[in-house]
């Protein structure tokens, strides 16, 4: 009887110093049992919630909580999928309508291999979720996820790899040629972690010469060189945050070495000191060429590739989601109204079918240049028209359609394959029949011909002297 006394006194009080414990931790403890039942609410929980524990404990937690229609309790979840996750953010509504948002981990309870229940840890981030909504991030961050326009399967696969990063710390290297939004994607990330409290610096990396990049990235001690002065470089000054290093392949090699050595390390030497300082820094990098290539090339060192590339995201150019136009350009236009205090309703259906046809090597930036210019000098129509579009568009459609059909080019192609010929006469061999072609279309006209490919008439007559052609 004693010994049973004495077991019940131990319990109670090992059961008191988990109490106190989970009372004391600054995140907040939520447990619940196979059912969603709430059995376990720290003190922290409630003052993230702005709940008293009677009106949670003992209850079900989706009677207690509200969550929107896309969104579904991380714990509720764990219960339905028995599986862990990790810094997933969540927000929902108390009783009183409230609204909470935190960064969960939450994991699935079990016992001989039975679920018993979840639990899980919440960091408080509604009030910085509230400072981003108000455009007072001070990040400085403008863009989420929620700023990417496009429905493509191919962007929408971009975009889900991009969350999945945003849920980690590695170091990400986000691949994409000029144009396609490689910050935009850089920034979401970012707003996405749990970082988004932090700096979010950006740095071109080709803006500026090498020995001035080394001093701007790693800081400065005084007296390392003439008018040097104690500077703290970006890496000190994104310290807990991200730090976007764009167009990294344009950094020299003995530089990238040393970008090596702090990614590896996590440790920076400021030009002219003696000591190293620790950072807590997750550096995204951006280029604008295929890493692969960019290594081949001795544009990028194949080490700090394999070091930056543990997560690569590869933003698809404009041409390969061209269904995702329609969309950019009503968000263009919409922009652009508002700007301009305009009332334009769309494009007309020659716009329309040359958007289509049109290779976008500019990709969203170079639509958006072309939308903006456009409406700069439309009156008070409602529709873009034609004519409306800049001369560099309009020409470059011209010289598109002045081109050889793809089918000509590979019939030529293949009836040379098997003959080894030297380029400079292949050349000359497929110029003497492109002009051919051109003649034969316009009758031997030389005029109509010359100005479909884009020559004089007395040039065109040179070319069909010297290369000998019947007209």
């Amino acid at each position: 009887m004693e010994n049973t006394k004495r077991t019940i006194q131990q319990l109670q009080y090992i059961n008191s110093m988990y109490k106190r414990i989970l009372d004391e931790v600054d995140v907040g403890v939520h447990a619940v049992d196979n059912t969603g039942k709430t059995i376990v609410y720290n003190k922290k929980m409630m003052q993230i919630e702005s709940m008293d524990i009677q009106e949670v404990i003992n209850k079900n937690l989706l009677d207690v909580f509200k969550f929107k229609d896309n969104q579904s309790s991380t714990l509720v979840k764990a219960l339905q999928d028995g599986k862990e996750t990790s810094n997933v953010k969540q927000t929902y509504f108390n009783n009183k309508g409230r609204e909470i948002t935190t960064i969960n981990n939450t994991i699935p309870i079990y016992q001989n291999e039975n679920l018993q229940g979840a639990v899980e840890i919440a960091n408080d981030v509604t009030k910085l979720e509230r400072l981003i909504k108000g455009n007072t991030n001070k990040s400085g961050t403008r863009y989420t996820f929620d700023n990417i326009i496009g429905n493509s399967p191919a962007l929408k696969e971009v975009i889900e790899a991009a969350k999945r990063a945003s849920r980690t710390a590695s170091y990400v290297l986000i691949v994409g040629e000029t144009g396609t939004g490689k910050e935009l994607f850089a920034q979401s990330i970012h707003n996405a972690s749990t970082r988004l409290a932090s700096p979010f610096i950006s740095q071109n990396c080709a803006a500026l010469p090498d020995n001035l990049i080394e001093s701007l990235l790693f800081g400065t001690k005084r007296g390392a060189f003439t008018g040097s002065v104690d500077s703290p470089g970006l890496f000190e000054q994104a310290e807990g945050g991200t730090l976007l290093l764009d167009e990294i392949n344009s950094l020299n090699m003995n530089l990238q070495a040393k970008l090596l050595r702090v990614l590896q390390e996590r440790m920076i030497r400021r030009i002219g000191d003696t000591k190293d300082t620790p950072v807590d820094v997750r550096v995204i990098a951006n280029i604008n060429e295929d890493p692969i290539d960019a290594v081949a090339n001795n544009n990028l060192r194949k080490d700090l590739y394999y070091r930056l590339g543990v997560v690569t995201i590869f933003i698809p150019p404009l041409r390969e989601r061209k269904e995702d136009i329609p969309l950019l350009v009503e968000h263009f236009i919409e922009k652009y109204n508002e700007r301009f205090q305009m009332n334009v309703k769309g494009l007309s259906d020659e716009v329309k079918q040359s958007f289509f046809e049109y290779d976008w090597h500019g990709n969203i930036r170079e639509l958006e240049h072309i939308i903006e210019a456009a409406m700069n000098i439309m009156m008070d129509e409602e529709i873009i028209k034609y004519s409306h579009l800049p001369y560099q568009y309009r020409n470059k459609m011209q010289m598109k359609e002045r081109m050889l059909p793809l089918s000509t080019v590979d019939t030529f192609i293949n009836e040379q394959a098997d003959i080894a010929i030297p380029l400079k006469e292949q050349l000359e061999l497929f110029e003497k029949s492109y002009i051919e072609h051109v003649l034969k279309k316009n009758n031997h006209n030389i005029s109509k011909s010359a100005k479909l490919l884009g020559l004089s008439r007395q040039s065109l007559q040179y070319r069909i002297k010297k290369l000998n052609l019947s007209i």
